[in-house]
């Protein structure tokens, strides 16, 4: 059981951190009702998992690549995110970040939930469902301002190859987005760890650096983790209802430290 006081301690390390920064992961996504990717009723388990080298057989065949992306099952697939909505846990790590408190966050989902709960000092480390990225120059676009007439379709910065912005398997991720997630995390003193165990790297080596340089872990989970014995304060519960608390916590102690 939660225990208020632990709340509180874990709201404690977080105003007298010089630079909180948080890393969030599958169970968030959960949280707003989208599958997990494997396991019952994961979207991979009904639709079939993608192939391990799927941005080699991409670069193979570019315009291939993009005709499968516009049939049918591709649409059926990313139908659970359309639909969702940022829960109470994105919104408390948003407003964290309104009030000066969380300084940066890295997402290894690609929901873009927490764009649509209004942080704004946001990675997606492993890209975002809604846009196109241009493999040459890393320009991003909204899927709507990209014309189909031609496939593949150029990128109308540099005329380079486009592709869905979500990282396939095999494919390196963008240099932009792994140096932004590297020059937050070495300023950083703490991460809030939300909704993941943060084992899947290089996402987790992000977190597990700010610890290892003598920062602090704050972890917010339903379960226990691989990481859960390392971690300075575990929070046990949803992020959906914990975030909430402890941004309350946060926000009076803040208050109390400003007057």
């Amino acid at each position: 059981m939660l225990s208020e006081q632990q709340i509180e301690r874990a709201a404690e390390a977080i105003v007298r951190a010089k630079y909180p920064i948080a890393l969030t992961g599958a169970g968030m996504s959960v949280e707003s009702g989208i599958p997990p990717f494997r396991g019952p009723g994961g979207l991979w388990t009904k639709y079939g998992e993608p192939p391990m080298n799927g941005f080699q057989i991409f670069m193979a065949d570019p315009k291939k690549g993009w005709e499968d992306r516009l049939k049918p099952r591709y649409d059926e697939l990313w139908k659970p995110l359309r639909e969702a909505k940022p829960n109470p846990g994105h919104q408390a790590l948003a407003e964290m970040e309104k009030i000066g408190v969380l300084r940066f966050l890295i997402t290894q989902n690609v929901d873009d939930l927490h764009r649509q709960a209004g942080t704004q000092a946001l990675a997606e480390i492993h890209g975002n469902y809604k846009l196109i990225r241009c493999l040459q120059c890393n320009a991003r676009f909204p899927e709507e301002q990209i014309s189909l007439e031609v496939l593949p379709p150029p990128c109308p910065r540099c005329g380079g190859l486009l592709k869905s912005d979500t990282v396939s398997f095999g494919e390196p991720i963008p240099s932009d987005v792994l140096q932004e997630c590297a020059e937050h995390a070495s300023r950083s003193d703490l991460v809030i760890v939300a909704g993941t165990s943060a084992t899947v790297y290089p996402a987790a080596g992000f977190a597990i650096e700010v610890k290892e340089r003598g920062g602090k872990l704050v972890e917010v989970n339903l379960y226990e983790s691989e990481i859960t014995g390392i971690c300075d304060h575990s929070l046990r519960g949803t992020t959906a209802q914990t975030l909430p608390k402890l941004l309350d916590a946060v926000t009076r102690r803040r208050k109390a430290s400003l007057s």
